[in-house]
This record gives C-alpha cells, sequence and structure tokens, in this order.
C-alpha cells in the first residue's frame, strides 16, 4: 500500500456508491430507446382510456411541454391534487430535485436529486405531495415533457410555490469531484 502525504491524505473523500435514498411513491420507469441508421425512436406509453398501462393509477388528463434555458432553476413546487409524470430526452439534461413533504408519510422529508436525460430514457412518476423543480445547470436547453391527472385550472391553480434554495443554493449545482 502507498502512503499518500499529508499535504494531500485530508482532503481525500469517497463516493458513496450504496443504495440512494427513495421517496415513497416516487417511480422511475425505465423506456427502450430504439435506434437505427436512420434515427431513433421511444415509445412513451400506452394509454387505454386515458390510463398509462405502465402506471395504471395514472389517468392522463393534460400533456405539457416545456423549454428549460441553460442556468434556469424551476423549484420548487407542490401539487395536493395532482399527480406528475416527466420525460426528459435521452439527448437533454435535467437536474431535478424532489422533496417529500406528506406529513404522514414513510419517507416524510427525503430530498433527492436525480439527472433525468443525459443519455437515458426513463419516465419519473412525482406523487401529490412530493415537491419537485428542474435545474438546468449545463450550457444547452432541455426540454421536459410532462403528463398530469389534472387540468391546469388558472382560476384555482394546484400550485403551491417555495423557495427555490428551500434546501441551500448548493441543491442546485454540480456536484464536482
Amino acid at each position: 500500500m502507498v502512503t499518500i502525504s499529508k499535504d494531500y491524505s485530508d482532503l481525500i473523500t469517497v463516493q458513496d456508491y450504496g443504495k440512494k435514498e427513495v421517496i415513497n411513491g416516487v417511480k422511475l420507469i425505465d423506456l427502450k430507446l430504439h435506434s437505427d441508421d436512420g434515427g431513433e425512436f421511444l415509445e412513451l406509453g400506452r394509454l387505454e382510456q386515458g390510463v398509462m398501462k405502465t402506471l395504471p393509477e395514472f389517468n392522463v388528463k393534460q400533456i405539457s411541454w416545456s423549454r428549460l434555458l441553460p442556468s434556469a432553476i424551476k423549484a420548487f413546487h407542490i401539487h395536493r391534487r395532482q399527480a406528475d409524470l416527466w420525460y426528459i430526452s435521452p439527448f437533454d439534461r435535467v437536474l431535478v430535485g424532489l422533496a417529500d413533504l406528506r406529513q404522514d408519510s414513510p419517507t416524510y422529508n427525503v430530498k433527492l436529486r436525480l439527472i433525468l436525460g443525459g443519455g437515458h430514457s426513463k419516465l419519473l412518476y412525482i406523487p401529490r405531495g412530493v415537491a419537485h423543480g428542474a435545474g438546468n445547470p449545463w450550457s444547452q436547453p432541455a426540454t421536459v415533457i410532462y403528463f398530469t391527472d389534472e387540468e391546469f385550472d388558472p382560476a384555482q391553480p394546484d400550485e403551491g410555490r417555495l423557495p427555490y434554495d428551500l434546501f441551500g443554493q448548493e441543491f442546485w449545482q454540480i456536484h464536482k469531484g
């Protein structure tokens, strides 16, 4: 075994490779990206009378598209009546923040950071009561497609806003090293 100089040994840390915390009810659903000589194809889901076959408890009422510009942070917000299902293209990259604010949840107060896109194809299911937001600390715009099980009503919006830095400004920064 080699000895590291004291000038550096106190600076060395080890990345955590253990199992990550989860939030009760949050689901990541793998999708299959098909590639060939002409490009790519991805099926986001199959519906039967508005119900997602891969997520039978989720009845789609609205599909929306959003563009997240570089350095933008759109967080945090929470829904009491609405659940969300998010999709980020594997050719984009978005930092997603989640926090379980449901008082009776077994994972109350658990906070997660996830990277969606970045070469992977997944759907992210966000249940009611889980605060969520998105950040784009990278240099290219990113597209977010999201499905909701409630229609947006500007007269009675189900969108409670929380400070973007509720868990500290470093929550939305790239972890280097």
